[in-house]
């Protein structure tokens, strides 16, 4: 059973809370605080599944064969009592030693999660996994180190089970039967990249040697996307090149008219399993018990409305997250004025060369003005600086030496000098 709080039991459509919850649409998670789309007593307390408490769910029930094939499955509200909450750590380690309270069930969970994983590759989906930066802060939320977040299979485990829910449910409005109209339902998108945008990422990675193929059945393409950004794992290039390989791609969003999630190669895909921080799982949860009770299909124009103001408001909270990160960077660089650090060119323009540095993803300007042993001029087409008199190349994914100058906080910038292209 995949089983997700019952938000919307608490939370009525109307209420003032509801209404929030509508407005923000999401929760926000900034590096040093989380300004949540809920208040705390509901998704801290009676919507958290701690163990030992009866909780009011909302559940996919699977019955699956060996090969992770669903033989059936029911959407139902339970109420659950579990006698087990595990941190990501230590269901890893069982995963690791398998040794460690319900060792059987975890092993199992994490033998099908991996099947279903391969399925979904199998099938086309790409498999985006950006490095997470994360900082530790102390009590005055000033940044005291910079770590990596990895994804393991513990967090593999719950995300393919979590698919696997947003799919089933998706698809259990999507396909009615025969004859009969799909009811009106929140789905979420992602569609086929654009065919121009692939096209130039195409020429930019060349630069680096590799190929990709941008024409032909959909299932090659994001075969060769995927061998890419397995070819890259370790170089020096890897965060620009998925950096670009994103934004190439177009960006999923919430909408009423289903055309499929290209990125996880779905035909159907919904959000179903946070509706703690998502007000979209609200409106699928609402939609699932509605239809459940013999409701007819809602309004669609008034749906996709939401839709996009979901959408919008996600993007503003991406931003923001964004931006948190960027400014906390800064502050971390603040006292390393003066130090020397080796970086990739991750970004050229005509004012000057922005550098991202190896051991912490801070990144920083060099600005042309600065570059003194030569006059640069900016080649657009190829990405790179060259010097007028000693043909000296600056170019995308070049490793080079800096210097930290100056840090803004305000303005989120940081200047550096260059002392030398390795």
């Amino acid at each position: 059973g995949v089983h997700i709080a019952d938000v919307t039991h608490y939370v009525k459509p109307d209420s003032p809370i509801d209404e929030e919850a509508y407005k923000r649409a999401t929760s926000v998670y900034l590096v040093d605080r989380t300004i949540p789309m809920l208040p705390e007593k509901l998704s801290n307390k009676l919507c958290s599944l701690r163990p030992n408490e009866d909780k009011l769910c909302f559940s996919v029930l699977f019955k699956m064969d060996n090969f992770a094939n669903i033989k059936e499955y029911q959407i139902c509200k339970t109420v659950i009592n579990s006698n087990r909450r595990f941190t990501y750590e230590e269901a890893q380690e069982i995963i690791e030693n398998e040794e460690g309270d319900m060792k059987e069930e975890i092993l199992e969970l994490n033998r099908l999660a991996k099947i279903l994983r391969s399925n979904r590759f199998s099938k086309g989906a790409i498999a985006f996994e950006r490095t997470e930066v994360r900082f530790e802060i102390d009590e005055k939320g000033k940044p005291l180190s910079v770590y990596f977040k990895e994804s393991k299979d513990a967090n593999k485990l719950i995300e393919e089970f979590m698919l696997l829910a947003n799919r089933t449910v998706a698809t259990h409005i999507a396909k009615p039967g025969k004859g009969k109209k799909p009811k009106t339902f929140v789905y979420r998108i992602h569609d086929t990249p654009n065919p121009d945008k692939l096209h130039i990422f195409s020429d930019f990675i060349r630069r680096f040697g590799y190929k990709l193929k941008t024409t032909g059945k959909t299932t090659e393409v994001s075969s060769s996307i995927n061998n890419l950004l397995n070819n890259v794992q370790g170089k020096r290039e890897q965060n620009l090149v998925e950096t670009i390989a994103i934004r190439s791609m177009a960006k999923a969003e919430y909408s009423t008219d289903n055309c499929g999630h290209y990125g996880l190669a779905f035909d159907y895909y919904s959000h179903f399993t946070s509706p703690i921080r998502r007000y979209p799982d609200m409106m699928a949860h609402r939609l699932l018990d509605h239809y459940a009770a013999g409701g007819k299909s809602v309004d669609q124009g008034a749906y996709e409305e939401m839709c996009n103001h979901c959408s919008s408001m996600e993007q503003l909270a991406s931003n923001a997250e964004r931006s948190s990160i960027k400014y906390k960077q800064v502050e971390f660089m603040q006292d390393k004025v003066g130090q020397t650090f080796t970086g990739v060119v991750s970004g050229i323009q005509e004012w000057g060369i922005y550098v991202e540095l190896n051991e912490n993803k801070c990144e920083g300007m060099v600005p042309i003005r600065d570059l003194d042993d030569d006059f640069y001029a900016f080649d657009e087409k190829n990405f790179c600086l060259v010097g007028r008199k000693t043909r000296k190349t600056y170019r995308l994914g070049d490793e080079v030496v800096v210097r930290v100058k100056k840090t803004n906080l305000d303005k989120k910038q940081m200047d550096f000098e260059m002392m030398e292209k390795l």
